[in-house]
């Protein structure tokens, strides 16, 4: 007698299809490891910025899980997936305080990609901005701006239109998540004013990280973690499932390899020395590179998504810092904006469609591309223009920046407490 015939006998037992457990397990696990993702996030920007923000950093990355959590059950999840949709939004909110049932792991998988977008922002404003109105802020973000977003292709919305030159595809979020934020981060950075003591008679100065062991180990932590972010976008497990998300998780490993070498080669180009920093920044560009074309790239097209990613983020980190003159803290800028434009748009390049070339490069044309251009075109319009009147209304209202005294020791003015023992408190 076997374990099925068993189950039989018992009416209260169901038995189900050992793919649907592996697909759920598969995607659940892949969501505890997005969600280990806020550990790497937190590790990065206290260990590039100084030590006198940790407990800061660490608050607002507690708060993007949480908020992120409860802002995206409560009100984002209906407005990207909700039953009805005119492409933009949709137009019925019987899916809003949503109880997933049988789907709660695509639910839970959802979310930690929603607080994903939430602390890229995080980053780029650290060391000066008030915690209460970034507070509402992401607020803002994981209940509306992000998830209109997603639900532009990830509910058939108006980027899968039939006008379109092609059907857009961001598998996991090149633009949808890392770009949203990016942008978002880019203008938020931009209106709260640089940190003390960034420039000098116009001129950009480094202000140097507290702990780049710290940071190194964040970067690794996200390496680990965009396994469970690409692979499991798959969203099953079984059969060619398995061998897809095999592929994703092969081919984002390329990228970030890639990223690194790209960077690390041109930091030791341009400054003489290989750069720490920059080379970490690479990774994370790698991976942010490969994250819209994981379904849909060789290992070829995944190594230059990956090399030109590192590179570009070099580059575009000096041209916001030296030419913008906005102080973004950590680069989120210009590794998840700026680069994940870059992987939307090298689908369009090196896009591959089972056997069939779907880029520019490998015999597909120019339709793929063009329909990329329109996604990142959208996306960055969309994150820039939401972030630009939260932003400015949160300014105007209750302020975004902490006074000068207070920037000096962030944690005990904002928090009260110290991140690092040894540290000096107020009196």
């Amino acid at each position: 007698m076997n374990l099925n015939t068993i189950f039989a006998l018992i009416p209260s037992v169901e038995v189900l299809d050992p793919s649907t457990d592996f697909s759920i397990l598969w995607v659940l696990l892949s969501g505890i490891l997005v969600f280990f993702m806020q550990a790497g996030f937190t590790l990065v920007e206290a260990g590039f910025t100084k030590s006198s923000n940790a407990v800061n950093i660490s608050m607002k990355n507690i708060l993007d899980i949480s908020v992120g959590t409860l802002s995206f059950w409560l009100i984002g999840y209906g407005l990207m997936y909700g039953g009805s949709s005119n492409g933009f939004i949709i137009t019925e909110f019987s899916d809003l305080f949503f109880n997933p049932g049988a789907g709660a792991e695509d639910v839970f998988f959802q979310t930690v990609f929603c607080a994903t977008a939430a602390t890229i922002v995080s980053g780029a404003i650290a060391g000066r901005t008030k915690y209460s109105t970034y507070a509402l802020f992401t607020i803002v973000m994981t209940a509306i701006i992000y998830p209109i977003a997603g639900g532009w292709e990830w509910n058939s919305g108006w980027l899968n239109a039939d006008w379109m030159p092609a059907e857009f595809i961001d598998f996991a979020g090149s633009s949808i998540v890392h770009s949203v934020g990016g942008w978002a981060a880019l203008v938020g950075a931009w209106m709260v004013g640089p940190r003390i003591g960034k420039y000098v008679n116009g001129k950009a100065v480094t202000l140097p990280g507290s702990n780049l062991l710290l940071g190194t180990l964040g970067v690794f932590i996200l390496w680990l973690g965009w396994f469970g972010f690409n692979g499991g976008s798959q969203l099953a497990w079984g059969g060619d499932d398995s061998v897809a998300a095999s592929m994703v998780v092969f081919v984002t490993n390329i990228s970030a390899a890639a990223g690194a070498i790209g960077a690390l080669l041109i930091s030791w180009f341009k400054f003489g020395k290989p750069n720490l920093s920059m080379t970490l920044n690479g990774i994370i560009a790698g991976l942010v590179a490969i994250t819209a074309g994981c379904g849909n790239m060789t290992p070829g097209g995944a190594f230059f998504a990956g090399l030109f990613g590192g590179i570009l983020v070099v580059y575009s980190i000096e041209f916001i810092e030296k030419v913008l003159k906005i102080d973004d803290a950590v680069g989120a800028a210009s590794a998840h904006g700026v680069v994940g434009a870059w992987g939307t748009l090298v689908i369009g390049l090196w896009g591959v469609d089972g056997d069939s070339g779907i880029g520019l490069f490998n015999g597909g044309g120019g339709a793929q591309l063009g329909a990329q251009a329109i996604g990142v075109l959208a996306y960055g319009a969309w994150a820039t223009i939401t972030s630009l009147v939260v932003f400015g209304v949160l300014k105007s209202t209750l302020g975004l920046r902490v006074s000068k005294e207070e920037e000096e020791n962030l944690d005990i003015a904002e928090h009260g407490e110290i991140g690092f023992a040894g540290k000096r408190t107020r009196e």
